[in-house]
């Protein structure tokens, strides 16, 4: 069966050009597996440690995957077993006198699942002490009662027809965080146990932003489903697609010195789309590592309403934001925060 509607010859160029290759990365020791992209793309290696930047304008999908879905599968199963995801409902052992917050915005009972699983990944982070806070974008407090006791429930009060604001509840939680270092990660996403580790390693070589994002493995619907229920191995069926270097939103960190330096987000974008790439793009004007190193898990969760629009206006907006110049955005930010 042809998953996808691929001639014979597509798939067949598949089987000879792309299966050797990722064979051959599969089986290796170390981990060769994340230099594996689309042919005809080319991957740039980082200058310290590990990581790949793409040589292209946007993201991609891994097309070998969608085609053979047992390589993608595969793929991430070898990728767990370099950075494994734990998964603890007990609290973290350091918390005092946090190195990173994360800050995870959030609205209603519709995604509780994914946040109480996301953060059962973070509860199992290693050798770092974190703080997490959860900022409930709402009209009134609907989760704080959801929440393991180690995390901290901070509730930004909206107008009951406000749509969500991602941009505000990024800024409100980065007021309320204790440590130097931020992480702006979604309700959606499930880490390995060294990510905010390897997070702080990397602002350590004197990088003021980390994207740490090399694939993005985004799970179906059924297998969601699944891992909710009953703890499914993560591993256990193909995702649906693989995402290369997912730039600026779903998880990325940054400092707070550099955080206010540039305005932190922009809250003129509010409901679904845009406020991501305007920010990254001010964060482009910092020591940014833009090498992709980690591997994520993206549970599956029914698409926002407005990106299904074919005329969203924040993504209007956002094409008119970035065609001021970067610097012109930052102080405008900075004097009207």
């Amino acid at each position: 069966m042809n998953p996808i509607g691929l001639s014979f010859r597509h798939r067949l160029g598949v089987w000879i050009k792309d299966r050797p290759r990722y064979e051959w990365a599969l089986r290796r020791p170390v981990p060769t597996y994340l230099a594996l992209c689309n042919r005809q793309e080319v991957l740039d290696p980082a200058p310290q440690a590990l990581g790949y930047a793409c040589r292209w304008a946007f993201t991609s999908q891994l097309h070998a995957p969608k085609v053979q879905p047992r390589l993608g599968q595969r793929l991430l199963q070898r990728c767990l077993e370099h950075a494994p995801i734990g998964r603890s409902t007990t609290p973290p052992l350091f918390q005092q006198d946090p190195q990173i917050s994360v800050l995870i915005g959030h609205r209603g009972l519709e995604r509780l699942p994914l946040l109480l699983n996301t953060l059962e990944s973070l509860a199992a982070q290693l050798h770092v002490r974190f703080e997490c806070l959860v900022i409930e974008h709402d009209t009134c407090v609907t989760i704080a009662d959801h929440l393991p006791p180690w995390v901290r429930h901070v509730h930004d009060v909206t107008e009951s027809d406000t749509p969500y604001n991602r941009s505000q509840a990024f800024n409100v939680g980065a007021k309320h965080a204790k440590a130097p270092v931020l992480l702006l990660h979604d309700n959606d996403m499930l880490v390995p146990a060294e990510y905010l580790y390897r997070i702080l390693h990397r602002l350590s070589l004197g990088y003021a932003v980390v994207n740490p994002k090399r694939y993005v493995f985004y799970l179906s619907q059924s297998h969601t489903q699944a891992l909710l229920s009953d703890e499914t191995n993560l591993s256990l069926y193909p995702p649906e697609s693989i995402v290369q270097n997912l730039e600026a939103g779903g998880s990325m960190a940054i400092t707070r010195v550099a955080y206010d330096a540039i305005g932190g987000m922009d809250e003129s974008f509010v409901g679904w789309g845009g406020e991501d790439n305007e920010f990254w793009d001010r964060c482009r004007t910092l020591p940014t590592w833009i090498w992709g190193y980690e591997p994520i898990v993206h549970l599956w969760h029914a698409s926002q309403p407005e990106k299904l629009l074919v005329h969203n206006p924040n993504l209007d907006r956002l094409t008119d934001h970035l065609q001021l110049p970067v610097t012109q955005r930052i102080d405008r930010l900075k004097r009207h925060p």
